[in-house]
């Protein structure tokens, strides 16, 4: 067993896919299907069900799979501490988000602090967030659900309202508030299942003993807006998507009569991880100074500094 069968494991893991971990790998279908074949045989045990050309990771793969994560992220770490040691450039900081709009600000104050920094940006669901940061592939994510597990920490970075948005002339568009029932019949404009605006959705829905009628899903949040204004639905948006469309919006905003109709945008990170100057100087950025009072108003808009 070594460093590059383990490697060559955790891409087939992540892909469920022979060719797939070789594309991302960059090497022959065979070698990665022999590396497969030959970590089984040591282990003693199958690490995926096989059907036909497919495979899937099973209960021992999984259980494996942990392990590996877990000391491949401990290597990478590693690598990047001795590397920041050595005052190898300027740093690099990974991040995750379900979508990457509320990161602008606060990277692009990093960037003005530590000219030449390393980012990179993954957009995912929670599940695949879970997933990066077990594996160590990022620093952090920007969480707009709960993400909890052992060895996370969290921080609340903004709470802020979820609201109703319609077409212009639905009939509910002269309404000032809304309750949850009184859309069994409406048709929703949303996400995939997974992101935060359809886990919400169906969770109000949930609550009065319905499901919502969703006509049009999609990963592209910030295309809602001009869906619900050509009348194909309505859709859950966060308040801040008001203040940003500002006086040209093509819909309508209402408040919904429901309990914790709220979006809560959570910093999550690996309790032992190694994080470089840079990932600290961007998790103090994203924090901002106000952290500690708990005043975190508008943290999309905000001015960061160091």
């Amino acid at each position: 067993m070594d460093l590059l069968s383990l490697r060559y494991f955790q891409a087939v893991a992540r892909h469920q896919h022979i060719s797939r971990a070789a594309e991302e790998l960059r090497v022959a279908q065979p070698s990665v299907s022999r590396t497969i074949i030959r970590l089984e045989s040591e282990l003693g045990v199958p690490l995926f069900d096989r059907q036909g050309r497919r495979i899937r990771l099973n209960e021992h793969g999984a259980a494996f799979l942990r392990r590996v994560e877990r000391a491949l992220a401990e290597l990478d770490d590693a690598r990047r501490e001795m590397a920041d040691a050595a005052g190898d450039g300027p740093g690099r900081v990974a991040v995750a988000a379900e979508t990457l709009v509320q990161l602008g600000g606060v990277l692009a104050a990093l960037r003005a602090h530590r000219p030449g920094v390393g980012v990179r940006l993954f957009q995912a669901p929670p599940d695949a967030m879970r997933r990066h940061l077990r594996s160590g592939e990022v620093d952090f994510v920007v969480a707009s659900q709960p993400l909890s597990g052992p060895g996370l920490c969290a921080v609340e970075l903004v709470r802020e309202e979820v609201l109703l948005a319609v077409p212009p002339g639905h009939p509910l568009a002269g309404r000032e508030r809304v309750a949850v029932a009184e859309l069994a019949d409406e048709e929703f404009v949303s996400t995939r299942p997974g992101h935060w605006q359809r886990a919400m959705l169906e969770r109000l829905f949930a609550r009065e003993g319905l499901t919502p009628k969703v006509v049009c899903e999609g990963d592209e949040a910030a295309a809602t807006p001009e869906l619900i204004g050509a009348g194909l639905g309505l859709g859950l948006m966060p308040a801040v998507a008001r203040q940003t469309i500002g006086g040209h919006s093509p819909v309508v905003w209402l408040r919904l009569d429901a309990a914790d109709c709220h979006r809560t945008l959570t910093l999550v990170w690996r309790r032992d991880a190694y994080l470089s100057p840079a990932a600290q100087d961007f998790r103090r950025l994203a924090m901002g100074p106000d952290h500690a009072s708990g005043v975190m108003s508008s943290w999309r808009n905000r001015s960061w500094k160091v």
